[in-house]
């Protein structure tokens, strides 16, 4: 078993426990859902880091321009970034998917300004590590972004995109389609901002992203085995971060349901 057959099958466990996760049984009433997106937001955002380190190594972001190395991974990375940068929302604006959430957080009530006080503190990459290290983020939030900025700071593509791949990416549309199971009806209709943003999800990542991702990470690891061993890894660290983050959302979430039991 090689390549993406073995990552597939190393990392099987890791995507069961997200799947089957007790946070989205969690997710019954709106209070659930608006803490939950306060966290998750944090992944919504350092997402769009991962996808513009890969578009930097994979494609020509400098002067003088150079053709890319692979003119098709090249092209599928600037396809997510222009969807995931530019899409359009429900009205047709153009927004980030990022913006998309924010505005989907503020229609359940939920409150962006701690998230967006940290996206303003930060400068560059050289102190990134310090800026989440002071913040007042919780462990679980502060350990999956390390992660995510350590990989790209070490700028080993390949691991890179194996997290953007089996991480993030490739997993989106079964955790966004977990919340739309648990989220009722009405609640769809009275939350049109977030239903559209999962929904739009669900349409890009499981129906046109998964396949390209696969294909990059096969190119990318060619046929160095050292290559598909840091990628294996790098799927797996993303992963355990992933559920670790879930865990501290899901017992937040618990810990509020038996302080209004005991009130």
């Amino acid at each position: 078993m090689e390549g993406i057959p073995l990552i597939e099958n190393e990392i099987k466990s890791l995507r069961q426990q997200l799947t089957d996760h007790r946070v989205y049984g969690l997710l019954s009433e709106m209070d659930d859902v608006r803490l939950f997106m306060q966290k998750h937001v944090y992944p919504v955002w350092d997402f769009m880091s991962l996808l513009k380190a890969l578009q930097n190594h994979l494609t020509c972001t400098s002067v003088p321009w150079k053709p890319a190395n692979n003119a098709k991974t090249a092209r599928f990375i600037n396809e997510i970034v222009h969807g995931e940068e530019t899409d359009v929302n429900e009205n047709g604006v153009p927004k980030s998917h990022f913006e998309m959430y924010l505005d989907a957080m503020e229609e359940v009530n939920a409150d962006t300004s701690k998230v967006l006080n940290f996206v303003d503190s930060l400068g560059g990459l050289e102190d990134i590590e310090e800026k989440i290290n002071t913040s007042d983020l919780k462990k679980a939030e502060k350990d999956f972004l390390l992660f995510t900025f350590e990989t790209i700071k070490e700028n080993k593509v390949h691991k890179i995109a194996s997290a953007f791949t089996f991480g993030r990416e490739d997993l989106i549309p079964d955790m966004f389609l977990e919340i739309i199971q648990q989220s009722s009806k009405e609640h769809k209709e009275s939350f049109p901002k977030l239903t559209y943003y999962l929904e739009r999800h669900i349409e890009l990542d499981g129906d046109e992203h998964g396949p390209l991702s696969l294909e990059m990470i096969k190119e990318l690891c060619g046929t160095s085995e050292l290559n598909w061993f840091e990628a294996l890894d790098a799927a797996k660290n993303a992963l355990k971060f992933r559920i670790r983050l879930w865990d501290e959302i899901a017992t937040e979430i618990e810990d509020k349901k038996k302080e209004v039991q005991m009130a």
